[in-house]
């Protein structure tokens, strides 16, 4: 086992990340060093988890990497920047060899795919606590926001929706859930690739971690917009679809952890986007349209207005609706 925080930072990070050509300084020094280049901006993130409050207290330490990467790559995609570097602040009851080891394998598996290097952070003893930030890029102007939203424009959702809360209330009712949904709420996939495409074409973009309904709710108040989303029209897999029979759509709507991207269109892009995501194999769904009147209205196909319970999870709130990641 490492004997101190220095020997565990070279053992399970330092000798594990790779190497990016812009890093003039990485892991080793008081801070790193970064090359921009003259017309690009920098795009940060930062998330935290806490075990008991973020994920299971017996989820793997592999999947709390994996996932702890997916979910600060996710804000990146959102705003349609390209992730370069990641710095990772850990505090842990004791340095567990096994745990680190696996913890760390899905970290950098992850950060692989998507060519993130490590380049600095912290390490210190107490409740586990995981937080990273990460840093991408964007060329001048070209970054996606919240505000951008009008009416006439089309929302879009990336993926399925509500797989990841099904798998958490399976857990949560100690059940047995399916492989396929564990996936989704422990080893998200980050819609990065989708982001970047959406540059030019999305009016306003977020991504979805804690329900449709607050994050869509997010750029209707910056943008002083409203919105109908079209129950019908929300893609679901066939195992959140089955919920919905008796009309219960908190799943779809409040369940977070999904990590997909919401986005607004205008209806001069929307021919574009759909070619471009057919082109890159990206499954979107429209769901509704933005309305100048105030709220969102949620439309059955009946045409009746739904006021589902629920608005999905805000941290030091009261009353919760589910356990999910903010």
């Amino acid at each position: 086992m490492p004997c101190g925080e220095f020997s565990l930072i070279q053992t399970y990070f330092t000798s594990r990340t790779g190497q990016r050509d812009d890093v003039i300084l990485g892991i080793g020094d008081d801070a790193a060093v970064l090359q921009l280049t003259g017309d690009e901006q920098l795009v940060v993130t930062t998330d935290a988890m806490v075990a008991g409050v973020h994920f299971p207290e017996n989820t793997s330490p592999f999947d709390i990497g994996y996932k702890l990467m997916a979910v600060n790559l996710s804000d990146l995609a959102a705003m349609g920047a390209q992730p370069r570097w990641a710095s990772l602040a850990l505090t842990l009851p004791d340095a567990d060899e096994g745990w680190l080891k696996a913890f760390s394998a899905g970290l950098f598996e992850l950060a692989s795919q998507h060519d993130v290097q490590l380049i600095g952070g912290d390490t210190t003893r107490g409740p586990l606590t995981l937080s990273l930030t990460l840093h991408g890029v964007v060329k001048k102007g070209r970054y996606l926001k919240r505000d951008g939203a009008r009416a006439g424009d089309a929302i879009y959702v990336s993926g399925t929706l509500g797989d990841a809360a099904l798998a958490l209330q399976h857990l949560l009712e100690n059940d047995e859930a399916e492989d396929a949904l564990l996936a989704r709420l422990n080893r998200p996939t980050p819609r990065v690739e989708l982001g970047q495409s959406l540059q030019g074409i999305a009016s306003a973009a977020i991504d979805l971690s804690d329900g449709l309904m607050a994050d869509l709710g997010h750029i209707l108040t910056a943008s002083g917009v409203g919105a109908s989303i079209q129950l019908h029209d929300l893609p679901l897999s066939k195992q959140v679809k089955a919920r919905t029979i008796d009309g219960d759509w908190s799943l779809p709507l409040a369940g977070g952890d999904d990590y997909e991207v919401c986005f607004t269109v205008p209806s001069t892009c929307q021919e574009a986007l759909e070619e471009s995501a057919a082109k890159a194999g990206l499954n979107v769904t429209r769901v509704g349209i933005i309305e100048a009147e105030p709220g969102l209205r949620c439309v059955t196909s009946a045409g009746e207005i739904l006021t589902p319970h629920g608005r999905g999870y805000e941290h030091f709130s009261s009353v919760q609706v589910e356990e999910v990641d903010s």
